[in-house]
């Protein structure tokens, strides 16, 4: 090709031979011989055919220049075309005028449109029907779906979507795919597509088994445009097989599908760019029909979509057949025959495997563009007057050669898919109109850990009132059919649709998308779990999450954010701790979820009695904790022994910190136990232990079943109880403030209420008890305020109490703050006063101590510890509500909180002067006095 135009060339040798003969001949007259004639002749034939060859090989290059191009597909084109196609050329070096962004058109070409395109016979109007139930039943869903849209998120107008700022420009590639089976169609689309106001970038002819195969090819070559390619299989790709074709389509911003029955309006591109590019809907799938997926019916179950006659099978949109048009943005649970999206984001189609290949593109694609794109599907609104804006200007080819949703197999395949899509955390427009509210989803990823958690999830499902629902990983991991077994329920609880067990089917992704070793944040795995957890919580909204403790890391992370952004609770139990936690299932929803918000600091006060010491420990470490936090405390006077240093050295806690503190100067007990605890935050308790105290192995579970009932009960600042300020793990024996001393039996007392009843009492407990964080601060600064070396000084002497002649007690000024501003305390009423802890009675600072007169009987004192399911035994085997629970003063006499503040108030010996019908109100922050309030 260069020696078409280089210096030097043969054309330029053989001017310069005719050159040098003519100036020769001028030069001289004599004739020229016969020699020379016969070199001349010679020279030129040889430039001659130089010339020609070079000629022929510039032609021929630059055919193979042209056919090598990206933009020219030859693999369907006919030889005659070819030639044809050749001929253009000469208007390429010769330019006329008549070829503009790359199209090139050939006015000889042997292919015309005229010839070629084919028209599908729409001799039938638009159906429409006169059936006036359906009508309305369908009207009515579409106008609470819209309205809802409206409240909820805004659904603009088409004028509204088109004044919203938008990245989208004329610059904005657009590759357009056409998938083609029988329908005739194509001029059509190709018309309306190139006579758009946004040109798009290509177009793709899409022919996959198609019987009008050599039909489209030759009406693709007589568009004779670069932009049109034709892509065609003898194997049928079906319906995923344009989107597999458009992974490719990596040189364009995006990419429209179009199905043969949809002819788009002139500015239909032009509309599609501009919502895709505003903020509010640039993630999404835009198309210009969709769907409404069923809605629960009143048994709870889900229809078929294709049911006739029913509101509940959801809605077809637009629909004219029913008079639906749609004239602002909806959102719907999937697009059909038309999608409009990022070239990036059509590979989330491929991100996990699809259900079935033989239907269900459409669904498909929505469902993992939220799941892992948290991008929904819309159908744009039209201007009604102007078909320019439509996405389909001819809706009747909808009812030509349909192919699909119309047979019942097929029908029957894509229920199934959309319930596992529903079961799997995909959330429909049924979901978002109406949100559930459950109290837990148990999600197990293996089939140990469904019969581990069998009998907590057993105790919820027969507990009036409560959904409980289990979400198991599936596959491999765990067989959703097994599972059912394990749980007592039929394999087709798996598949029918009624919410009770979800199959999340898991490992659709997992060998395929792998994050990097000890990644576990974006692994295949990782985002399985997470986006089928994110959507069940979503759509079921439960207070917590439960799972077993030694789920592995990455499975746990994701159930644990999953839960996070939806507001649950994760609760981790351990395996062990489970069929004891069956009390779980009585508690309320507002508890359950506030199942994390405390935590309890075990506080220890010892010093040389190492053996006691040892049992203590060994009881706490055989209890149960839920799998949660708990901090330890040491708290060791300036004269502890070494054999206790040892001990604490050695002791490992691995339920969470252990802190040791050690006085320098001696403090006695007063101070040993007042001291050993400050709170930290309002949701911070504090368990006070002796060394000489054994706890039992569920006394953790009464705790905090205690403080969910009736301290996490409520939203907000104000609880049930506002006067409860501990939780007792012991149950007397003795009515210890009165100088005799009776015994006393909580059972036989409460028999006629229940023999089993928890009850308030005035009274503290010094022998294991939770004190609560707010009621500790106001302790705390009453008895600063309050305390003498001499008992006597001490200006609170409440009648008849024994308590007043007490020195060196802590206790003593509890019971004194208790008394006088009406507070009690939570104790456990068991057979025999089997309690949550004990005390050995083992001498010590008030035990045997030389300044004792007192005797102490061991029976009197030590009870026995509670070694079973304590909840069995309770009232109706749950905690009764906190108005039910009976209440006694500090004699143990019944009396209401009400009378408990009047005799305090009466007493009038409080900080503030207040009168008999008030009582001190103090700054929980600080526990200082603020004033006196009436009661």
């Amino acid at each position: 090709m260069g020696a078409l135009g280089n210096p030097g060339s043969n054309a330029d040798i053989t001017q310069s031979l005719l050159w040098d003969h003519k100036s020769s001949a001028n030069s001289n007259s004599n004739p020229i011989s016969s020699a020379a004639k016969t070199r001349i002749v010679k020279g030129l034939k040889l430039t001659a055919g130089l010339t020609l060859l070079q000629f022929i090989f510039a032609m021929y290059a630059t055919f193979l220049l042209y056919f090598m191009s990206p933009n020219v597909d030859v693999s369907h084109t006919p030889w005659t075309s070819r030639i044809a196609i050749a001929q253009q050329w000469k208007h390429i070096l010769w330019p006329t005028g008549s070829h503009s962004q790359g199209i090139f058109k050939n006015p000889n070409s042997p292919l015309s449109k005229q010839g070629t395109c084919q028209i599908e016979d729409l001799a039938f109007p638009q159906k429409k029907s006169n059936n006036t139930r359906m009508i309305q039943l369908k009207t009515e869903l579409f106008q609470e779906i819209t309205a809802f849209q409206q409240r909820n998120s805004g659904s603009e107008t088409l004028q509204e979507l088109l004044d919203l700022p938008s990245s989208s420009s004329n610059s904005t590639r657009i590759t357009v795919v056409l998938n083609h089976f029988k329908r005739r169609t194509l001029c059509a689309q190709l018309d309306a597509l190139l006579d758009q106001s946004l040109p798009p970038q290509s177009i793709w002819v899409l022919a996959f088994a198609s019987p009008n195969h050599d039909a489209l090819s030759r009406i693709v070559d007589a568009y004779n445009d670069s932009r049109i390619q034709f892509i065609s299989s003898t194997f049928d790709f079906k319906y995923y097989g344009r989107f597999q074709v458009a992974l490719q389509a990596d040189s364009c911003d995006f990419v429209y599908f179009l199905d043969d029955d949809m002819i788009p309006g002139r500015r239909m591109l032009e509309i599609l760019s501009h919502v895709a590019g505003t903020e509010k809907y640039r993630n999404s799938v835009l198309g210009s029909i969709g769907r409404i997926l069923p809605f629960r019916q009143k048994d709870f179950s889900f229809p078929s979509y294709r049911k006739f006659g029913s509101k509940e099978a959801g809605i077809y949109l637009p629909d004219p057949a029913y008079g639906i048009v749609i004239e602002r943005i909806v959102q719907v649970d999937f697009l059909s025959s038309s999608w409009f999206l990022s070239a990036e984001n059509v590979k989330a189609l491929f991100i996990e495997t699809p259900f079935t290949f033989a239907t269900g593109e459409d669904l498909h694609l929505s469902y993992q563009m939220q799941k892992y794109r948290d991008a929904g599907s819309y159908v744009l609104p039209v201007d009604p007057t102007d078909s320019a804006t439509w996405g389909d200007k001819e809706h009747r080819l909808a009812y030509v050669s349909e192919t699909t949703v119309i047979h019942k197999d097929i029908v029957e395949i894509r229920d199934d898919q959309w319930w596992r899509a529903l079961s799997r955390g995909y959330v429909t427009q049924w979901a978002r109109m109406n949100p559930q509210q459950s109290d837990v989803i148990f999600y197990a990823h293996k089939l140990d850990q469904v019969a581990d958690l069998a009998p907590l999830i057993a105790r919820f499902r027969a507990t009036l009132g409560k959904k409980a629902y289990v979400a198991v990983a599936g596959g491999v991991h765990c067989p959703c059919e097994e599972a059912a077994s394990l749980l007592g329920l039929p394999a087709q609880a798996c598949h029918e649709r009624r919410f009770k067990i979800f199959d999340l089917e898991m490992g659709s992704i997992a060998a395929t998308w792998k994050a990097d070793e000890g990644d576990r944040g974006f692994s295949g795995q990782f985002q399985e779990i997470y986006g089928a957890m994110r959507g069940l919580v979503r759509i079921h909204s439960p207070a917590i999450i439960v799972t077993v403790a030694d789920l592995e890391r990455g499975v746990r992370d994701a159930v644990d954010l999953a839960a996070k952004r939806g507001n649950a609770t994760l609760v981790e139990l351990p395996r062990p701790s489970i069929q004891h936690a069956l009390w779980m299932a009585d508690l309320k929803p507002i508890s359950l979820q506030q199942w994390n918000k405390m935590t309890i600091v075990v506080n220890i006060i010892t010093q040389n009695r190492v053996g006691s010491l040892n049992r203590l420990l060994q009881s706490l470490a055989s209890a149960h904790y839920l799998g949660d936090k708990i901090h330890i405390t040491f708290n060791m006077d300036s004269k502890v022994d070494a054999p206790t240093l040892e001990l604490v050295h050695a002791f490992q806690w691995p339920h969470g910190r252990k802190i040791v503190r050690r006085r320098i100067i001696p403090g006695g007990l007063i101070r040993a136990v007042s001291e050993s605890w400050y709170p930290a935050h309002d949701h911070e308790y504090g368990l006070l232990l002796e060394d000489d105290i054994e706890v039992s192995p569920f006394y953790y579970m009464w705790l905090k079943y205690a403080l969910l009932t009736y301290v996490y009960s409520t939203t907000g600042p104000t609880v049930p109880i506002p006067e409860l300020g501990s939780i007792a793990l012991y149950t007397p024996r003795l009515v210890e403030v009165v100088k005799e001393r009776p015994k006393w039996n909580a059972t036989d007392y409460f028999k006629a209420l229940h023999p089993n009843t928890p009850y308030l009492h005035q009274l503290p407990c010094s022998w294991g008890a939770l004190f609560f964080p707010k009621h500790w601060r106001e302790f705390y600064k009453y008895m600063g305020s309050r305390y003498t070396e001499d008992a006597k000084a001490n200006p609170v002497q409440i009648p008849r109490s024994r308590t007043n002649g007490w020195q060196a007690s802590w206790k003593k000024f509890l019971i004194d703050l208790m008394y006088l501003r009406g507070y009690v305390s939570l104790y456990p009423n068991f057979p025999n006063q089997t309690s949550f802890s004990t005390n050995h009675m083992e001498p010590g600072a008030h035990i045997a101590a030389v300044d004792n007169s007192l005797s102490h009987k061991r029976e009197d004192f030590t009870v026995p510890l509670m070694e079973e399911d304590f909840w069995k035994i309770l009232p109706a085997q749950r905690m009764p509500p906190p108005s039910k629970l009976p209440v006694i003063n500090l004699f143990n006499q019944a009396v209401s909180i009400k009378g408990l503040k009047a005799a305090g108030a009466k007493l009038g010996q409080d900080v503030l002067p207040c009168n008999a019908t008030q009582i001190v109100l103090v700054d929980h922050i600080t526990g200082d006095p603020t004033n006196c309030a009436r009661f």
